[in-house]
């Protein structure tokens, strides 16, 4: 049995489609991401400027906006655990560095939130959830970086939380163009629907 025909056969295919009312989680578009002078970093231009294009839709509806950023509050970043003696230079996101801002490029309102994150996952001991079910939240929309790592980290938990999950192709990115397409057919196959960037938006244009 080939490949795709091992995906179809386990129905791994199926589409979840879009909820009455949305959110945006921008995951992780900040300098040390965004900038390729931190050693975390790379050009992730295209992605911000896609992003915007969901933020405009999305603030023109009044769709809430929910940025996360990793950021370290010990001097030895004991509050990231395992993580980053896994992934050693973690410890550029120090709280009050340069790298923990979002990117300039953003179009940030007034309105939209920001959440400080200490694992890869938007969810995992953040006000995240609890924020979406004030808001009445059944669809979450995921943009950001990147796609092996904080993406799919934070669609898995939006999906395991009940969510209609919505990754916006080319709105995220990653380092490793193979690990970006992989991870991208694999969400697709499991916990969300990976759509176009132009049919994000108009569903946003209804909401």
């Amino acid at each position: 049995m080939d490949e795709q025909a091992v995906y179809e056969r386990a129905s791994m295919d199926t589409s979840v489609g879009y909820g009455e009312t949305p959110a945006l989680l921008v995951v992780d578009l900040q300098k040390g991401f965004t900038d390729e002078e931190n050693p975390l970093g790379d050009d992730l231009t295209a992605v911000v400027e896609r992003t915007n294009t969901l933020l405009e839709a999305g603030h023109a509806r009044d769709v809430p906006v929910v940025y996360t950023r990793i950021v370290s509050s010990h001097p030895s970043c004991a509050d990231m655990g395992i993580w980053q003696e896994k992934i050693p230079r973690l410890d550029t996101l120090m709280a009050g560095s340069e790298w923990i801002e979002l990117d300039d490029r953003l179009d940030v309102a007034e309105t939209d939130h920001v959440l400080e994150k200490r694992q890869a996952s938007g969810f995992h001991e953040t006000e995240l959830a609890s924020m979406l079910v004030a808001w009445g939240v059944d669809t979450l929309i995921v943009t950001g970086c990147t796609t092996s790592g904080c993406i799919r980290a934070s669609v898995v938990d939006a999906c395991a939380h009940g969510y209609r999950t919505i990754v916006p192709a080319e709105a995220v990115g990653d380092r490793s163009t193979p690990q970006h397409d992989a991870n991208l057919f694999d969400m697709n196959a499991k916990y969300a629907d990976v759509r176009p960037v132009e049919e994000v938006v108009s569903y946003l244009e209804k909401a």
